[in-house]
């Protein structure tokens, strides 16, 4: 990616809020900075597989980032590891692997911020600051974890 931005990755939640009453402005901010190319963009597989079941118009809605500021991540030994450590020391439980996945994928990658909507299991002190301790023990850096509120630029609204 040239002209090196933030990066953010991007978990469901957040193409998911593009189209829900409760979060679809911010979200819909948030885009609107990311096609402008205010930031770069990392999504995954796991994103894509959690959005088959999605209606059209979300699934599509990561078609309407410009390929120049969108990346593909993938999954590796490194990332499924990661994401198992934050469950075996219990920062989440076991149904909370794919919220894991997206922390590990976001960590490893060395996303600048993770953005979520979801904050019961991501975009909550007491699960960041694990997710964290976490990544430190590893010898990862901290990632940031935001919610689209948290990214936009209200002033330049």
């Amino acid at each position: 990616m040239k002209n090196r931005k933030l990066v953010l990755y991007l978990d469901t939640s957040v193409i998911g809020g593009y189209y829900d009453v409760e979060f679809e402005k911010e979200t819909k901010l948030l885009f609107d900075d990311i096609i402008k190319g205010e930031f770069d963009v990392f999504y995954s597989s796991i994103t894509e597989d959690e959005l088959i079941n999605a209606p059209p118009l979300v699934r599509e809605l990561l078609d309407s980032i410009p390929e120049n500021r969108k990346q593909k991540i993938v999954l590796t030994e490194e990332t499924l590891h990661l994401a198992d450590c934050y469950i075996a020391e219990n920062v989440v439980g076991k149904t909370s692997r794919e919220d894991c996945l997206h922390i590990a994928l976001a960590t490893v990658y060395r996303a600048d911020i993770l953005v979520s909507w979801n904050f019961k299991h991501i975009v909550n002190v007491k699960r960041i600051r694990g997710y964290n301790a976490i990544n430190i023990k590893y010898g990862y850096a901290a990632i940031d974890i935001r919610s689209p509120k948290e990214i936009i630029d209200y002033e330049s609204k």
